[in-house]
């Protein structure tokens, strides 16, 4: 029989679709998490992964074993979580995948209290702009917008209720080229634009006594929306252009000058973010605490 460690690494290599971005999520090396792989195909007997220099996919065998062991693995990590109830406080490991927008401006203000209140859970965070399968992917719960929520999940709210996207540019540059009046100004002007993970740019939306505009402008620099995107802050502090991003995001800026707010009257509001998790009857121990935590904190 395969060991239970090992096997628990093939299916996070499968999740995460390679050992370098299994070892990113959860620590440890390519090389040990592919020596563990090794180990579980040496004793089935059976190629579980193709394996190229770029890329390794599921064969037919590894995709049988990834559909029969998910639910096993879940399982025995409910039976342990189950002991949970005799501690004095909840132990174990939450997983959370969230925007990179969410792990910047909404965790840091409820990570470190959480932790101080539950010392024996451990936190991993998956920063990802794109569209995950949350219980696919191994994840407890994620962090999305109203119209990115999967269906039949849990939502519950955290972080700010409302927020706004801010658009904003250098003193140098509105100096040179002038302030716009209105939202369609913006396709005169040279703007840095962001491009979601599948490849869309959408475009900027702005609102004013029930009139909504939307603009599609165009500028020297495009950025994929996560990690990326302090570059795109770097060239609008550097003058290279017009920046629309989450006002919290931009306020240090704003408030030191560096950045001017443009068409702020326009801004527009939207809800915030939620967490969302699978409306299982029995919650593991570490996503109840921070389903609790979340909630009592949106009370104070």
């Amino acid at each position: 029989m395969a060991d239970l460690g090992d096997l628990s690494t093939f299916l996070a290599v499968a999740r995460a679709g390679g050992f370098r971005e299994a070892a990113r999520a959860g620590g440890g090396s390519a090389s040990g998490l592919s020596e563990a792989v090794r180990r579980v195909e040496a004793k089935l007997g059976v190629r579980l992964f193709h394996r190229t220099t770029r890329s390794i996919a599921p064969t037919e065998a590894g995709a049988q074993l990834i559909a029969q062991l998910s639910p096993a693995l879940a399982e025995i990590d409910a039976a342990l979580d189950g002991v949970n109830r005799f501690r004095d406080s909840p132990a174990g490991t939450l997983r959370l995948n969230v925007p990179v927008s969410a792990a910047r401006l909404i965790l840091p203000g409820i990570i470190p209290p959480f932790l101080a209140a539950y010392p024996h859970i451990r936190v991993e965070v998956t920063a990802d702009s794109g569209l995950v399968d949350v219980l696919g992917g191994g994840f407890d719960a994620g962090i999305r917008y109203d119209e990115r929520l999967e269906q039949d999940m849990i939502a519950v709210p955290i972080g700010p209720r409302q927020q706004r996207f801010a658009t904003a540019a250098a003193p140098a540059y509105l100096g040179r080229h002038g302030t716009p009046a209105h939202p369609r100004d913006l396709l005169d002007h040279a703007c840095l634009r962001g491009r979601s993970p599948s490849g869309t740019m959408e475009p900027w939306e702005y609102e004013r006594d029930g009139e909504i505009v939307r603009v599609d402008p165009t500028g020297p620099l495009v950025v994929q929306i996560g990690a990326a995107v302090e570059l795109a802050v770097d060239a609008a502090l550097a003058g290279s252009g017009i920046i629309c991003l989450f006002e919290e995001w931009l306020r240090p800026h704003l408030d030191s000058g560096t950045l001017m707010p443009v068409l702020e009257e326009w801004w527009q509001p939207f809800s915030g973010p939620f967490l969302y998790y699978a409306g299982r009857r029995n919650l593991p121990a570490p996503l109840r605490a921070f389903v609790d935590f979340i909630t009592r904190s949106s009370k104070l």
